[in-house]
């Protein structure tokens, strides 16, 4: 088997397979020890990173170009690799099952090219048993070979958090599980490499797994009970965030806030747990009842927008409503699984006409893969209403006094805010009616 020394004397080079926001920055960071190979299928990105850019601002220019990666989308070059890192996206498809072309294209790809000694080790986020269930048969088949004797299998789940720049790869605890205990002592000495905050070792490869999709998939309930309490205490007349506020003064009360729930992890890890314990023959009942929450907030929040306009004497069928934010999360350019387009989407259904603003997201990706055109900021005047849904570090800039010239009846200025971006003071000073969700 491939051993340490050999990737850190660069007599083996080390192939990261997927290089978006997980393998990049793996790339980059092993690359100051190890000869890196960094593939992807998409030529285009990997021509982009050749010229020292990474669209997705995980990398910053500076350093990517510094960074000694032979970037490839020809699948032979993978052959010389000692370990394969596999990063791809695990996205859902339009029924919520999980998707898995890309690791199972990538499991392919990689059987096809990897060379006896070698050590296989997945990045991406499964359900429990997937790896050692659909990728190890594959990887055997494409390549001949047999795990224990000719190659090593290992998974170390991804823990990327786009846009924190607090907590890097770097900063945050890594976990390693391999197929037997040299896999395991080698991955632990081969990312301790690059992981500055410690390395945990999980008993075994599916315990890895799990661990990785319960993490978002307790974030994502976490989030949908702060929804559902934001739903209830709009009924009430009760403000959520003084609520949260004074709850939160209890030492052990759990910091959540309501929102949309997006983004390539916490909106779609619990689809991939579910799945698999439904195909055991168990029902989720909590973790689904949280996504049917956390899926429906965009429908919700468009419905008040709607409930609002006419308590105002606004004529729907003829509203014109801003949006502030399209990406999934705040100060990133990341638009995927983003539920801002539930927001459009539930307004066009009134006939509201939608005004959509973001200073992050690509305006080309916008349209090819929603349909959905970013506007200048310019163009969000007129307005019978404005909606706050990501908060953007950008959108401080604007005060209450521009907000307020923006509607088409300043004396009726509605602000929806989604994420308790404003201030509630300010607002009101200015003559607008700030809503909280």
């Amino acid at each position: 088997m491939t051993t340490l020394n050999e990737l850190t004397e660069r007599k083996r080079p080390l192939a990261v397979v997927g290089l978006g926001y997980v393998g990049l920055p793996l790339a980059v960071a092993f690359a100051e020890h190890c000869e890196v190979i960094g593939f992807d299928i998409n030529a285009a990105r990997v021509e982009e990173l050749r010229k020292g850019h990474d669209h997705t601002r995980e990398v910053e220019d500076a350093v990517l170009r510094n960074a000694k990666i032979h970037y490839t989308h020809t699948p032979g070059e993978l052959a010389k690799a000692g370990v394969f890192i596999i990063a791809v996206p695990t996205p859902i498809d339009s029924h919520r099952n999980p998707d898995l072309r890309p690791v199972l294209g990538a499991s392919a790809t990689v059987g096809r090219h990897m060379p006896k000694g070698c050590v296989v080790v997945f990045e991406s986020t499964v359900y429990p048993g997937l790896t050692e269930e659909l990728c190890l048969p594959i990887l055997e088949k494409e390549s001949g070979l047999e795990l224990g004797r000719d190659f090593a299998l290992g998974y170390s789940p991804e823990r990327i958090n786009p846009g924190d720049k607090a907590h890097d790869l770097t900063t945050i605890v890594k976990i390693v599980a391999g197929s037997d205990a040299a896999s395991a002592d080698l991955l632990a000495g081969l990312y301790g490499l690059v992981v500055k905050a410690g390395i945990h070792r999980a008993s075994s490869i599916r315990v890895a797994e799990a661990a990785k999709v319960i993490e978002n998939t307790q974030r994502d309930v976490n989030i949908a009970l702060m929804n559902e309490f934001a739903v209830i205490f709009q009924r009430m007349g009760i403000d959520t965030l003084d609520v949260l506020e004074a709850a939160g003064t209890k030492w052990n009360f759990l910091s959540f806030r309501p929102g949309l729930v997006g983004g390539h992890c916490i909106g779609v890890d619990p689809y991939y747990l579910t799945f698999k314990a439904e195909a055991l023959g168990h029902h989720p009942q909590v973790i689904l009842a949280g996504r049917r929450i956390n899926d429906g907030m965009g429908k919700y929040l468009a419905e008040t927008a709607v409930k609002q306009l006419i308590r105002m004497d606004v004529r729907v069928g003829t509203a014109k409503v801003g949006i502030l934010g399209f990406t999934f999360k705040e100060d990133v350019p990341d638009l995927r699984n983003t539920r801002v387009i539930d927001v459009v989407r539930e307004l066009e259904e009134y006939g509201v006409s939608v005004v959509v603003h973001d200073p992050e997201a690509e305006p080309g990706e916008a349209l090819r893969e929603y349909g959905q055109k970013l506007s200048p900021l310019e163009e969000l005047n007129g307005l019978d209403a404005l909606i706050l849904a990501v908060p953007h570090k950008a959108y401080r800039a604007l005060t209450p006094t521009a907000l307020r010239a923006r509607f088409a009846r300043p004396e009726r200025a509605l602000l929806m805010d989604a994420k308790g971006f404003f201030d509630r003071a300010a607002m009101a000073d200015a003559g607008i009616t700030l809503w909280r969700l």
